[in-house]
């Protein structure tokens, strides 16, 4: 995105997640994000009042619950394979265009009031959602519905496992590319749901 067409807001945002995932959240002050976005801190604080409010607008922003919402509302075809895979690819898109913030919200060092809940929040609503699909499947006969929140949880911690081990950039694991390791865990999933 240019910067020429971001608005304050985005700026001290995008400035935050990059300065606090190089140095901490403690290791950059308010100030510093404000240069770095080319506006004061007195920008910074008339919109988000203290950098934890900043972190946290970070998250609430760029993180993936509302993108994820709008495709199981707009873009499923209930058909248990594709739309597997359409969930995983958005997913990886997302998850990678948001590294450095997943980054953030994974280091032990941040240890603010409500944080951890907070962070929470995205991956309990995509539980949440990926679950009621399940039993939409189940209800219309295309799903084998044994425990459809234990199913919605193997195949998020399948995918945010393999975000974990980087598999877009192929140095953790050389021969397994993203792409078909996408295909081939849709498939075992659709496989062993597909009644």
């Amino acid at each position: 995105m240019d910067d020429n067409n971001l608005g304050s807001s985005d700026k001290l945002l995008l400035a935050a997640i990059d300065l606090i995932s190089e140095r901490g959240y403690n290791g950059v002050t308010t100030q510093e994000i404000a240069a770095a976005a080319g506006l004061s801190e007195k920008t910074l604080f008339r919109h988000f009042g203290t950098k934890q409010q900043l972190l946290e607008s970070a998250l609430d922003r760029y993180h993936y619950a509302e993108e994820m919402r709008k495709l199981f509302r707009e873009s499923l075809v209930w058909e248990l394979e594709e739309d597997l895979f359409t969930v995983c690819k958005t997913y990886h898109g997302i998850m990678n265009r948001n590294r450095k913030l997943i980054q953030i919200s994974m280091k032990d060092e941040i240890q603010l009031p409500g944080f951890k809940e907070r962070l929470q929040q995205h991956p309990l609503q995509l539980l949440d959602i990926l679950t009621s699909y399940f039993v939409e499947m189940g209800d219309k006969g295309k799903m084998i519905r044994t425990n459809p929140e234990m199913q919605a949880f193997a195949f998020m911690m399948t995918h945010f496992g393999a975000f974990i081990n980087d598999l877009g950039t192929g140095k953790n694991y050389p021969n397994i590319e993203l792409e078909p390791f996408m295909r081939e865990s849709v498939k075992i999933f659709a496989r062993a749901l597909t009644p």
